[in-house]
């Protein structure tokens, strides 16, 4: 594309994830039809969205590709990033990976060009894109976890952004309370100890005052991911902050002990 290949594109911010607007729809079906006719699109959104596909319509173009738009046009939001991830499916299982890689890029390109706030991971499907901050914040601390072997806190990290992914609504406490469960067990890995992070905040060599300031996040972050409550419900912001935060720490904390 023009735009992109001399840099005039600025990647508009992310403006919607409880949505699926009509231009994403469309631009995920010509995404699959660069791989797939449209009896196979078909195929795979009719299997994905228990739908029984029209046997009156036996012709690729207009018939079936009219179907294959109303279906996406028709489906619930959060249906249509099912369909995705079964097209995904569809693909792999087909054409191989050389197919999928493709339509993955293609998708990711159509989630930022959009402002949608997901993106398609190999592995974990659909899952929440945020700003550039979070992005860099959770996937290299997965990175740093893995390489130093702290392997049960890399695991919390993917947890925490799995609950914030869910669909139609986000496990905002599940996601903060593995965002705590991973940086209690990185700084559990770091002291050799099993205390909770209360305790270890200032015993892991953290500076002041990010030592106090683990402390302080921990106290806020206990009152919803540690003790659920009705009355004590986070926000979406307040959850992404926490997971955010908890995967910079970890990050840092598995930098330092290598």
């Amino acid at each position: 594309m023009f735009s992109k290949r001399h840099g005039f594109a600025t990647p508009p911010a992310i403006r919607f994830r409880h949505d699926a607007p009509e231009g994403l729809r469309h631009a995920v079906i010509q995404a699959a039809y660069d791989h797939l006719s449209y009896e196979q699109i078909r195929a795979s959104i009719c299997r994905t969205l228990y739908l029984a596909p029209d046997k009156g319509n036996w012709s690729e173009i207009p018939n079936i590709r009219d179907e294959v738009e109303r279906i996406i046009q028709d489906a619930e939001w959060y249906r249509v990033y099912d369909a995705i991830e079964g097209l995904v499916s569809f693909i792999e299982g087909t054409y191989g990976y050389h197919a999928t890689v493709e339509f993955a890029d293609r998708i990711n390109s159509v989630f930022v060009d959009t402002g949608a706030g997901w993106q398609l991971v190999a592995g974990d499907g659909i899952v929440i894109r945020g700003d550039a901050d979070f992005e860099e914040a959770v996937h290299s601390s997965q990175t740093a976890l893995t390489q130093t072997g702290f392997d049960v806190a890399a695991k919390e990290i993917r947890e925490a952004l799995g609950d914030l992914s869910r669909r139609p609504e986000a496990d905002l406490t599940g996601a903060i309370h593995h965002a705590l469960g991973a940086l209690e067990a990185t700084a559990r890995y770091v002291s050799g100890t099993n205390e909770g992070l209360g305790k270890l905040a200032s015993k892991i060599g953290l500076p002041a005052p990010l030592d106090g300031a683990l402390k302080q996040m921990w106290g806020f972050s206990s009152n919803f991911g540690r003790h659920v409550s009705p009355t004590k419900v986070p926000s979406q912001e307040q959850a992404q902050l926490i997971v955010h935060l908890s995967s910079a720490y970890c990050r840092y904390l598995a930098d330092c002990n290598k």
